[in-house]
């Protein structure tokens, strides 16, 4: 468990290696534990970032949710959208950073970069206590978590020590131009309550998938693992420009049969119309493989 630094609010530490905040109320406060007299009421500070970009619909849609919470709420999100660019980080280019409005900031950069400039230098010594990155336009379930710009800012939050929470609205061709939003702010604080209150394993991101179906229609919440899908969808699009030198695309087609997703998988929660909560680790260890493998390098 990662010791909450000095001039910090929110989460306390716990013996079980998760971060445990208390239950927050309706107004974001946390009761933290002692006596009852003295007891300390604390506020959540939260950091809101996406890889959809500063102007996207769905940056929005996690405030308010983070404002369900809170409304200590800050925006750190990149300049222009960044939409599959994993968990890149800026090295070689410069970072730059415009003032949006109050509590708003836009970073010519990446999701990772904009959780690093959230947290170690725009709030200043008064960290986050809790990193939301979404909402996306999209789901980010089965290999999507892989490429993912939303999923990437979610993992950074956590390697910096923060509870943090990916979450991303599923969108189907009907609702491609118009997602469900309604959906991810009907379900998404009470699950983001429920589990801040249970305590985050300290590797560990809370992956957060909202069908794409109107709020009454959703089936429920399931704990789901990661799934897997066919990637026979994936394509390489070549094409001429005005001088005739070829270019490409990576495109994505429609499978003519699509596969049933396995029980217990993100993609066949969603198919379900449930909300689908997959925890991620940090940790990408293979353990059973690398004990047969220690026997075979022997």
């Amino acid at each position: 468990m990662f010791p909450p630094a000095a001039g910090r609010c929110g989460y306390r530490k716990s013996m079980s290696g998760t971060h445990d905040f208390g239950l927050p109320d309706a107004n974001g406060y946390v009761i933290t534990a002692g006596k009852p007299a003295e007891k300390a009421v604390r506020r959540m500070r939260i950091l809101c970032t996406n890889d959809d970009g500063i102007h996207a619909p769905g940056l929005k849609i996690v405030e308010e949710i983070a404002r369900a919470l809170s409304d200590d709420v800050w925006v750190v999100a990149p300049e222009l959208d960044q939409s599959g660019v994993s968990h890149s980080l800026s090295l070689n280019d410069p970072l730059r950073l415009r003032e949006v409005g109050p509590r708003h900031f836009a970073v010519r950069g990446t999701p990772t970069d904009c959780v690093i400039m959230g947290a170690r230098h725009i709030l200043g010594e008064k960290l986050p206590d809790l990193v939301l990155s979404g909402v996306n336009k999209g789901r980010n379930v089965a290999e999507d978590v892989v490429y993912s710009g939303t999923i990437a800012g979610a993992l950074e939050g956590t390697i910096l020590g923060l509870p943090s929470f990916a979450l991303s609205q599923e969108f189907s061709v009907e609702t491609r131009n118009r997602p469900l939003w309604d959906t991810a702010l009907r379900f998404g604080p009470d699950i983001l309550r429920k589990v801040i209150a249970a305590g985050v394993p300290k590797n560990t991101v809370i992956n957060v998938n909202f069908p794409a179906c109107a709020p009454d229609e959703v089936a429920g919440v399931l704990v789901t693992r990661q799934g897997k899908r066919n990637q026979g969808f994936l394509r390489v699009d070549e094409r001429r420009d005005g001088r005739g030198n070829p270019y490409f695309w990576i495109g994505f087609e429609r499978l003519a049969v699509l596969d049933t997703p396995a029980e217990g998988t993100d993609l066949a929660a969603l198919a379900a119309r449930f909300v689908s909560v997959t925890p991620l680790r940090l940790d990408r260890t293979d353990d059973a493989f690398s004990q047969a493998l220690a026997t075979t390098l022997k």
